[in-house]
Order: structure tokens, then sequence, then C-alpha cells
């Protein structure tokens, strides 16, 4: 094969320096620019996220396959596929969470290249499944009041009385175990005095979270019921 050795420069001590088309014409195939550790590697993440989420799941392969062909650890990918698969679907779909488990493991035992074709199976499923972002809103929403309440006491009645002061002090005292409920719900107060009525779980209708939305729904018309004012 002849070489275009125009395309490489002779340096003075003889070294030939190569090119990325005399590379090209070496390998065969283009060189691919990848720094795994730099501007590349966060611009190719955030392109298979933003499209997953977008549902464009030619563009998700696409991306995925990019990182990939420059060397990109697959166990990295699974596991930003991990957080993605409870960030942006949750409770829409449950099994998206599993599959990705399972795929990340797969990883683990076969490496590459053989596991390009579940890290797809993954991709292809995450950008189609419902979406929705209620799992990671109400991680926000509760960090907030944590970081506020640090020191709020836990109610007396959820409290563990294990010894004989702890019972005197009230530990226990007034708690209600709801399974032996009819229907199994009380009245009793979980939360802390300062936080009844904070929200953080609001369920969408994307999905199987539906049906997590109803059944809070009926939780909270049971209390508007049988709650003591």
């Amino acid at each position: 094969m002849e070489l275009l050795v125009d395309n490489g420069n002779i340096s003075q001590d003889g070294v030939l320096e190569l090119s990325d088309d005399l590379l090209s014409q070496v390998l065969g195939e283009k060189t691919l620019k990848y720094d795994k550790n730099g501007e590349d590697h966060y611009d190719l993440i955030s392109a298979l996220h933003k499209s997953m989420r977008n549902s464009d799941v030619d563009a998700a392969i696409y991306w995925l396959n990019r990182m990939l062909a420059g060397g990109e650890d697959p166990l990295y990918i699974a596991r930003r596929l991990l957080r993605f698969a409870s960030e942006y679907i949750g409770l829409a779909d449950n099994n998206a969470l599993n599959l990705v488990v399972n795929v990340f493991q797969t990883c683990q035992f076969i490496g590459m290249p053989e596991c390009n074709v579940h890290l797809i199976q993954a991709v292809i499923y995450l950008s189609l499944a419902p979406k929705s972002n209620a799992v990671y809103k109400a991680t926000t929403r509760v960090a907030k009041d944590v970081k506020q309440t640090l020191n709020e006491p836990v109610p007396l009645q959820i409290r563990n009385g294990t010894t004989k002061l702890m019972k005197e002090l009230g530990y226990g005292k007034g708690y209600e175990l709801a399974h032996f409920a009819k229907d199994k719900l009380t009245t009793m107060q979980t939360m802390p005095d300062n936080l009844v009525g904070h929200t953080y779980y609001l369920p969408t209708e994307q999905g199987n979270e539906i049906r997590f939305k109803q059944r809070l729904e009926q939780i909270k018309a049971w209390h508007q019921k049988h709650d003591k004012t």
C-alpha cells in the first residue's frame, strides 16, 4: 500500500510523526477523537442522556456507540443508565431499573465487545419507557427539609421503647399497628410536629405511576375522613 508520507513529519531525530490522515490509511478506518477524561467524555454522555430523555431511540443508540467506539468503560455507561432509570423513569416503569441492573452485571461478567448489545438493549428500553422525574423531585424536596430540621425529635408514639425507662417516658405509647386495622391505615401521626402536611412525592400519570397516584389519592381521602380535627 502506498502511503502519503507528506501527511507525516520527520523530526531531526529521524522519527516520523504520523498525522490522522496517515493513520487512517494504515488502519483502514477513520480515527476517533475521544478524550475519556475530558470534554468529549462529558459531551457524549450528555448527548446520550438528553436523547433518552427525549425518547429519541436512534440518537441514543448512536451516542452510546460513539462512546463505546472511543473506548469508554462500559461499566461507567451502565452506572449512568442506572441513575437514569430512577431519575427520569422511576415508578412509571419499575422494570427499567431491574433491566439496567441486569445489564450492569452482564457488563461485569463478559465485558467488551460482547456486552455492547446488552447496553444497546438497555438504552432502547430507557428511551422508549414512559418518563417521570417524580422520584427525583421527591428526593430534592425532602433534602431541603432534612437540612433545616436535623434536630427535629421523633414523635414519641413511633419511638422504639426497648427499656423500662423509655416506656415510662412515653416511648411507643399510643403506637398503632396498621396491619391490624380494617383499612390497613391509622390516624397515628408519624411526621414530626413541624413537618405535618409537608408533601414530597407528587406522582405523575405516566405509565405505571398512575397506579401510585390513585393509591395515594385513596390514602389522602381516607385521612380526610378519619383524622382528628
